[in-house]
């Protein structure tokens, strides 16, 4: 019943509020349209129907008496002068609120008189409250006044201090001489280098304690004296980079799970907890510095300080790199890896040369130590982006990077009989059936043994390393077909040549066909240099030494062409190329001997010793070395080395086709001038070829000549330095041996006219022999 009450009042109290709030309303429109009409100007004649109304006016007011309760004819009134109302008719230059009431008699000139003036000679003055006071009376508010500050006499005193400045200013500032410029940079110099060598010291010695002094160290990337700041710069990147190399630990460390940070853990694990996230955190800082360093110097953008010229960002910007470099080689498997050769990767294709190479000699050492393969898979993927985003429009260093990827073997598709099976562990039924109690004891004991061992070893296996170098090849050989298939005019294709030739044993079978055909339509068209020929040659005979064994493929317009052009190779600029002719004779001839005959190889034979006498020594060497080979490994080349023709026909040394020349009716005499030649090791090749190439006795070839390969005894004796090799005589020590010689020859003339003349003495004076050795000088 009290709840039903309780309803029942506060209904009614809504009512009454809602009734006396739309009273309100109401009342304050009639306000608004009252003063809007008071407003508004009449004319004269109209004077007297405005003091009724204003009579009407008043009167209505004294009653206000809500709107239901009029008559339908003054509503309706109050409605029309409502909607001639605006508050744009308002007089909004006067201060006096709209429901103020009018007054009788009462124009708007009294109003505006009535208003007090007041003149702005003193300012007004805030007050501050401040808490009240309770008195017996009640509360009592308390305030202050603000004091208001002479504006004048602070400008006045702002003056006079600006003046005592300017005064101040006037003073000579001490001019330093060039000398003590120097020595004030060098004593600067010097503290910032004792400030590193202490922090850094100190992280070294106790990394778990002084982590947060590499933020210290950090910080000094950001030097802001100009005339150190360019050398301490570069002096904390290096310092950082040692450091990092120091103290990181190896192996990747994680960020932490939410589960893992809720766990309590012990005070060791939580101290190396917390030493491993400010390792990775300030590496990550360190990296990104060293980024932003480049790409300021890559954009050519100065900072608002301008510390530091932007001839000096190219010196920063060089051992950034360096660092990253550096960070790539030694850390490959620490964190941030990844993006470290996403930084240097694009840097190799760099307009500077310093910089690239820089880039380029670290990712080939990185490929060298790289034994499994995870951080050569990523960078070949970035390499092969990179091309592919640059429409083929990098420097070829960057695929000649692929060559030293260490690659031997991957996957080939295996039949599920070739698969061997892997080695499992006895199951508890076969220990029981198979073993005694003591044998599964001990059996028990070897495997736990084993499973310890491979944890501890942590070694991957041969499996996963095989499919890595997959995944990795599969890679580089896209990159190389996009290349021979859509940019066969690039500068890129020798290095993609010369890469095809290093790994076309690799390649699936599959490709065989048409890869061949590619390489002969490349040759055939004529757009390549002799360089590349080469390439196009060595790498299909790659592919057919391989795998390709079982395709029935002639490869005759190969041997032709390079039989053909071996006549382009001299002393000159080509003499480089001859590396290559060599290494495309072992696989065409040493690894294909059954597939060649004999006519073949009598005109190769022939050829390359007419070309042995116009190359350099070097050259020569590695031609008569390979020409040994020959006279080895075919039977009946010795008929080159008789004057007898066999057969019919003449030799045609201008016929191109090598099965055709009638090279058996030849000779070697090219190797009797060559036995003439000025290098002594040519000269060593050619008497042994003219012997027969024995290998032993008299004609046979010294071990450190023989067991070499012709590659090899190239590579040895090249002059690139302007060195001969063995090294030539010089004049002073030529003399020497001949003034040496000429002495040893008189002293044996004198020792033997010593011992006539002696023997002569004795047998006839022996009394006059001492008297004569006394006065003569030929002791």
């Amino acid at each position: 019943q009290i709840k039903l009450d309780n309803k029942l009042k506060n209904k009614q109290y809504k009512q009454k509020s809602a009734a006396k709030k739309y009273r309100k309303e109401q009342k304050k429109l009639r306000e608004a349209v009252r003063d809007a009409i008071s407003r508004k100007p009449f004319p004269l004649e109209e004077c007297k129907k405005k003091q009724v109304a204003k009579k009407w006016e008043e009167k209505e007011e004294e009653d206000a008496l809500p709107l239901d309760m009029m008559d339908e004819d003054d509503l309706k009134l109050m409605e029309d002068l409502a909607q001639k109302a605006s508050f744009l008719t308002r007089d909004l230059s006067s201060n006096e609120p709209v429901h103020v009431k009018k007054r009788k008699h009462e124009s708007v000139i009294e109003k505006y008189e009535k208003v007090p003036r007041r003149l702005q000679t003193e300012p007004e003055k805030e007050l501050i409250h401040l808490l009240p006071i309770k008195d017996k009376s009640g509360i009592i508010p308390q305030a202050v006044e603000k004091p208001v500050l002479n504006v004048a006499h602070d400008e006045e005193e702002d003056t006079e201090d600006m003046e005592e400045a300017v005064e101040f200013n006037e003073e000579p500032l001490p001019v330093l001489t060039p000398e003590e410029m120097a020595a004030q940079r060098r004593q600067k110099l010097q503290e910032r280098k004792m400030h590193i060598a202490a922090l850094a010291s100190a992280i070294l010695s106790e990394p778990d304690s002084n982590i947060k002094k590499l933020k210290e160290l950090r910080a000094m990337l950001m030097e802001q004296d100009p005339n150190v700041a360019v050398i301490v710069r570069k002096l904390v990147m290096v310092s950082l980079m040692e450091i990092f190399k120091d103290i990181a630990p190896s192996y990747k460390i994680r960020p932490l799970t939410e589960a893992e940070k809720a766990t309590k853990v012990k005070k060791e694990t939580q101290k190396l907890r917390e030493f491993e996230e400010g390792l990775v955190s300030q590496y990550k800082f360190y990296l990104e510095n060293l980024e932003q360093t480049i790409k300021d110097w890559k954009q050519r953008k100065l900072k608002k300080s301008n510390v530091i010229s932007l001839k000096a960002y190219k010196g920063l910007a060089e051992v950034a790199v360096k660092c990253l470099c550096e960070l790539l080689v030694v850390l490959p498997h620490f964190n941030f890896h990844n993006n470290i050769i996403v930084l240097i990767v694009p840097l190799m294709n760099d307009p500077s040369k310093m910089i690239s190479e820089l880039c380029v000699e670290a990712l080939k050492k990185l490929f060298k130590q790289d034994k499994l393969g995870y951080a050569s898979l990523g960078v070949v993927k970035v390499i092969s982006g990179l091309v592919r985003g640059r429409n083929y429009d990098v420097r070829p260093e960057v695929l000649k990077v692929f060559l030293h990827l260490r690659i031997k073997e991957v996957e080939l598709q295996k039949d599920s009989e070739d698969i061997a099976p892997k080695k499992k562990f006895m199951t508890y039924k076969e220990k029981r059936k198979n073993l005694s109690r003591m044998q599964r004891k001990w059996k028990k004991a070897e495997e736990k043994l084993e499973r310890e061992l491979l944890e501890a070893e942590a070694s991957e296996s041969k499996e996963k390393k095989l499919k890595l170098h997959t995944e990795t090849l599969n890679i580089v050989f896209v990159t190389y077909f996009r290349i021979l298939k859509k940019a066969q005019k690039s500068p890129l294709l020798p290095a993609v040549l010369e890469g095809l030739a290093k790994f076309a044993h690799l390649i699936n079978v599959e490709f065989f066909d048409d890869l061949l055909i590619v390489l002969h339509s490349l040759i055939a068209s004529g757009d390549l240099s002799y360089r590349e020929s080469l390439h196009c040659i060595l790498s299909a005979f790659h592919i057919l030494s391989g795998q390709g064994d079982v395709l029935n493929i002639d490869p005759m317009k190969f041997y032709t062409h390079l039989y053909k052009t071996l006549f382009s190779l001299h002393a000159g600029g080509t003499n480089e190329d001859i590396g290559i002719v060599l290494q495309c004779l072992d696989v065409m001839f040493a690894k294909r001997r059954k597939q060649v005959s004999q006519q073949r190889a009598l005109a190769f034979l022939k050829r390359l010793t007419i070309l042995a006498l116009h190359v350099l020594p070097n050259s020569s060497v590695g031609i008569l070395a390979t020409n040994r080979v020959f006279m080895q490994t075919f039977p009946r080349m010795d008929l080159l080395l008789d004057n007898e023709s066999q057969g019919s026909g003449i030799y045609l040394p201008e016929l191109d086709e090598p099965e055709h020349c009638n090279a058996q009716n030849t000779a070697l005499w090219e190797l009797h001038l060559l036995q003439r030649h000025y290098h002594p090791t040519v000269q060593k090749f050619a008497s042994h070829l003219i012997a027969g190439a024995p290998t032993e006795g008299s004609g046979a070839l010294p071990l450190d000549l023989s067991q070499r390969s012709a590659t090899e005894l190239f590579e040895t004796y090249c002059m690139k330095g302007m060195t001969f090799n063995p090294p030539v005589a010089s004049v002073a020590s030529r003399k020497k041996d001949t003034f040496l010689q000429r002495d040893s020859f008189v002293d044996e003339e004198l020792n033997k006219q010593l011992q006539q003349h002696i023997s002569e003495t004795v047998a006839h004076k022996p009394l006059d022999f001492a008297k004569h050795l006394k006065e003569s000088s030929l002791t």
